[in-house]
């Protein structure tokens, strides 16, 4: 069994415990640190201004580890998707999207997801286990390290002949927005969010790295504490019937105290308004009713409403609202003032939309049993009552 540390896990703090532990002084650390994350760097040899015996430990006590990848997608928009090998019959997914003004990189957090929302693909492949640091930070290594080869690399200023490092504005925006729920896998997802903000490492900012959450109340406070980012909440129904249904942990932390939290985490935020997601779904959370629930949502949290049109999966028994409909929703929100987007479907003939995400779980839970036991007890056709 491989024991050596895998640097790819350890923030600014950990990495420097590290290196004091070896004998070696605060800045080998940073050092260590930019030819890691900055160059994307995996052979401790090629590090060139290190000192040859540290260079030498690193070799007999470390490693540089990305999940290994199973397959790679290509669109015919441009998205990406990689689904990665994390072990014992797992695999998750991740997805790049190429916009004009930007790269949005999607990583996941889990394998699987124990929130088991009725409408996401991930949802019903129930859950196996938390990735840890270095399986977070590896999808957005890895994906760094492939874009940047297909574009060409550019060589670092004053590093000599053969040092290369991938440009930095190819991956601009990263979201938590992949397989599981990010904030019930909180250490090592606030420690990989500390390395993307790290000017050592990715030095992205703050307001270009999105946690997206169902809900997890006393996880949003510890964020907005620990390391605030931009936030993003799976509300996707208005009112706490609906939502029971939808998003199952809103039994635990119904609308009222979803919407505190939302309040106490923009006293932190890096913006100034949290994104509110809300799938469309044809006659369930669609009608102008609801449009109006949303509404006096909004008057309570500064937000933005970004709907999603559905991306359907069999096991949902779910249909995507029609196009019409979504525009009229939208427009209902629009006519109150309310700040809405209607987020453009990209990547669905690879499955890499929004909630198609699934990989491959060895599930340890009931949770595809409890989804089946609730489709029966409230169909579908009950929800669009």
């Amino acid at each position: 069994m491989d024991e050596r540390i895998n640097l790819l896990g350890l923030d600014a703090a950990a990495m420097a415990d590290l290196v004091g532990q070896w004998g070696g002084k605060p800045f080998r650390a940073k050092q260590l640190m930019r030819w890691l994350h900055q160059r994307g760097v995996a052979d401790f040899e090629a590090m060139t201004d290190l000192a040859r015996d540290f260079r030498s430990q690193l070799a007999a006590r470390a490693k540089v580890a990305t999940p290994p990848v199973i397959t790679e997608q290509r669109s015919s928009d441009g998205t990406r998707k990689w689904l990665f090998d994390v072990g014992q019959g797992n695999a998750i997914e991740s997805v790049f999207i190429p916009e004009d003004d930007r790269g949005t990189l999607c990583i996941s957090s889990q394998a699987g997801c124990t929130v088991a929302c009725r409408f996401c693909s991930t949802g019903h492949q129930g859950f196996n286990r938390n990735l840890a640091t270095a399986e977070i930070i590896g999808q957005l290594w890895h994906a760094r390290d492939v874009l940047a080869a297909d574009q060409g690399s550019a060589r670092l200023p004053g590093q000599g002949e053969g040092v290369e490092a991938a440009p930095a504005k190819l991956i601009s925006n990263v979201v938590m927005m992949g397989m599981g729920e990010p904030l019930l896998n909180y250490d090592a997802v606030v420690a990989a969010l500390r390395l993307m903000l790290d000017d050592n490492a990715y030095g992205l900012s703050r307001r270009r790295v999105t946690v997206s959450t169902s809900g997890v109340v006393p996880m949003m406070d510890r964020l907005a504490r620990d390391c605030p980012v931009a936030l993003a909440v799976s509300l996707h129904a208005p009112n706490d019937a609906l939502r029971d249904e939808l998003v199952p942990l809103n039994k635990k932390y119904p609308l009222a105290e979803l919407l505190a939290a939302c309040n106490r985490y923009l006293e932190h935020a890096p913006r100034d308004f949290i994104t509110f997601e809300y799938v469309m779904l044809d006659g369930v959370n669609d009608s102008d009713a609801h449009a109006r629930e949303l509404v006096r949502i909004a008057r309570q949290v500064r937000c933005k409403i970004n709907l999603i049109p559905f991306n359907p999966f069999p096991e949902s028994g779910l249909l995507r609202s029609p196009a019409a409909r979504v525009k009229g929703f939208a427009q209902r929100l629009m006519d109150a003032d309310v700040l809405t987007t209607v987020r453009k479907t990209r990547g669905d003939d690879i499955e890499a939309a929004c909630g198609q995400l699934a990989g491959d779980v060895k599930d340890r839970t009931r949770i595809k049993e409890r989804l089946a036991a609730q489709r029966a007890a409230i169909p579908i056709k009950e929800l669009r009552a």
